[in-house]
C-alpha cells in the first residue's frame, strides 16, 4: 500500500528516505503532514531544546541518590533518580 519516499530535509537540505513502515505509522496515528526534517536535524532540534531547560537537583525518595529533575521539587510528592524511575515504572 506504502511505498518509500524521499523527502528533503528544510534544515539541511539533504533527501532522506520516508519509508513504507514509517508512513504507516505516521496513518495509524493519524497524524496529516510527512516530516519535514531528516532524522539528524530531528534529534539535533529535539537536544537543543533539552538543553535549554532548567534542571534541579533533589534526593531521590528510594535510594536516597541525586536526582536530577526539570520540574522544582515540591515535599509533597516523590521525587525518583532515573534508575528508580525506570524501575518504578517497569513494575507497573
Amino acid at each position: 500500500m506504502y511505498e518509500d519516499k524521499t523527502l528533503v530535509c528544510k534544515d539541511c537540505g539533504n533527501e532522506f528516505v520516508f519509508t513504507a513502515g514509517e508512513q504507516e505509522f505516521y496513518a495509524e496515528r493519524g497524524f496529516q503532514n510527512e516530516p519535514q526534517r531528516c532524522k539528524a536535524c530531528r534529534d539535533a532540534r529535539k537536544q537543543a531544546s533539552r538543553a535549554n531547560k532548567e534542571m534541579f537537583t533533589a534526593v531521590c525518595a528510594d535510594c536516597g541518590g541525586e536526582a536530577k529533575i526539570p520540574f522544582q521539587p515540591s515535599d509533597d510528592r516523590p521525587v525518583y533518580c532515573s534508575d528508580c524511575f525506570a524501575k518504578r515504572k517497569n513494575a507497573q
